[in-house]
């Protein structure tokens, strides 16, 4: 498996590994009208103009044998010495293949290579990724309601590794 820079330009794959993670992801959480708002505010290929080229994100995508199996999104220096990992999406079949554990190994190394000791991000608290998170040495530090409009909330745990 190898892990390469996304960008812009690979905006069509990230999107068609997102809706198909998202959909299985989501599917017993969120209601479809909120899914497909999220979607939409997340995923579009606005919102990930903006990510790369404002904000600074930095996309990876896993790849094996020509096969695009997930991808990941992080933010350097998000807060003090404190990498955020944004997005972390993968195709339902590639799951259990070590794949996120992968994407995950290169943003940690990314954000040491950066002065950052610390990895956060927000997850739902009813998503079951909470457990690789877990596994994967993060812990849970707090809890968070987010209003992103429409009327809906994404109600999250913030986690955090030490690096």
């Amino acid at each position: 498996m190898e892990i390469v820079k996304g960008s812009i330009k690979d905006y069509d794959l990230i999107y068609s590994i997102a809706v198909p993670a998202w959909e299985n992801t989501y599917k017993n959480i969120l209601s479809a009208e909120q899914s497909e708002y999220m979607l939409d505010m997340m995923y579009s290929n606005e919102s990930i103009t903006e990510q790369l080229l404002i904000k600074g994100h930095h996309f990876l995508l896993a790849v094996d044998g020509g096969e695009y199996l997930g991808f990941a999104s992080y933010e350097l220096n998000s807060a003090y010495e404190t990498t955020k990992l944004h997005k972390i999406y993968i195709l339902p079949e590639a799951q259990g293949r070590g794949v996120g554990k992968a994407l995950i190994t290169v943003v940690e190394n990314s954000a040491k290579a950066n002065g950052n000791d610390k990895l956060a991000l927000n997850v739902n608290r009813y998503n079951q990724a909470v457990n690789f998170y877990l596994k994967s040495g993060f812990v849970k530090a707090g809890e968070e309601d987010i209003n992103i409009g429409n009327g809906y909330l994404m109600e999250d745990f913030i986690m955090v590794k030490q690096l």
